[in-house]
């Protein structure tokens, strides 16, 4: 026969089991809310993150901006701009002589203005361009540099392993010789200390670490800061809120890009990488949260539409 547990005995294995079973409550809630901490469903920004406001007039140095050939200096200084997204929203907008009106237009990678001039425009006077788009912009020399009647500026982002000026590999190379050989083009790269400038950018404005969060920057979010720096108005066109994408099924479904009118839809691709969670995503709305942020500090309008 087994020992019969006195009354004490059972209410001190009661008390060690209250006890262990409290434990285990609070670890779990603790895991729980770690778990917060990683994952983003969706992304957006960080709860209970307080901005630290950044003030972006003072980021332009020189040396950000690094002469991929020659000593030319990044100059460029505007009063107006305008920011031609690559959205397909700018279509059928007739906006392109109000674009080639304002002193300096800016556009990303290979977004192309001929045969879309009448909605976005011919004029280009800075091009910034991640380094997944080097190849599509040089195999269309005529579209992007040989321009006689323009003198653009053209930045370059990317991994300094790739383009930054120590850099041996075939991308550091192409661009130079690109720059070489179309000498009204300015091309500089971005900096490896001001990459992790926008790295850092990213962090305070969101409260997210970048590389931990699994995020890419997006061409969009360097050329959003650059623009800031460089204009003292800037008027965007095409970019849709942050909340666009959040409305009733039902609305109509717009490409991603205005010149692949076959490509992925717009709202898809940034739900799918706002809500990644494995691999390396852009944060497209989390991006326009800060944007909608930064147009009350720094004379940023929206376009087509309108915020």
């Amino acid at each position: 026969m087994g020992l019969r547990l006195s009354k004490g005995q059972q209410s001190h294995r009661l008390a060690i089991f209250v006890a262990i079973f409290i434990v285990m409550t609070l670890l779990i809630l603790y895991g729980s809310n770690n778990v917060n901490e990683v994952p983003y469903a969706p992304f957006h920004m960080a709860i209970h993150h307080t901005v630290k406001t950044t003030d972006l007039k003072r980021w332009f140095g020189k040396d950000g901006y690094v002469p991929v050939y020659g000593n030319k200096s990044m100059t460029l200084r505007c009063h107006n701009c305008a920011l031609v997204t690559s959205s397909s929203h700018v279509l059928g907008t007739r906006a392109g002589e109000e674009i080639d009106r304002t002193e300096c237009v800016i556009r990303m990678n290979d977004a192309p203005t001929l045969g879309y001039e009448a909605d976005i425009g011919n004029r280009t006077s800075l091009r910034v361009v991640a380094h997944s788009s080097v190849f599509r912009v040089v195999r269309r020399p005529n579209e992007f540099l040989h321009r006689p009647d323009s003198n653009p500026f053209i930045i370059f982002w990317g991994p300094p392993n790739k383009i930054g000026k120590d850099a041996k590999g075939t991308l550091y190379r192409l661009i130079q010789r690109v720059s070489m050989m179309y000498s009204n083009v300015s091309c500089f790269s971005i900096a490896q200390n001001k990459m992790r400038k926008f790295d850092g950018l990213f962090h305070r404005e969101t409260g997210r670490d970048r590389q931990k969060s699994h995020s890419w920057l997006s061409t969009g979010w360097f050329t959003m800061v650059i623009a800031i720096e460089i204009c003292d108005n800037i008027k965007v066109y095409g970019m849709v809120p942050p909340s666009h994408c959040g409305k009733k099924p039902g609305s109509k479904k717009m490409p991603y890009h205005y010149y692949k009118p076959r490509g992925p839809d717009e709202c898809v691709t940034y739900i799918q990488n706002e809500s990644g969670r494995r691999g390396n995503h852009h944060r497209f709305i989390t991006e326009k949260q800060v944007f909608a942020r930064w147009a009350k500090l720094y004379n940023i309008t929206f376009s087509h539409p309108t915020w």
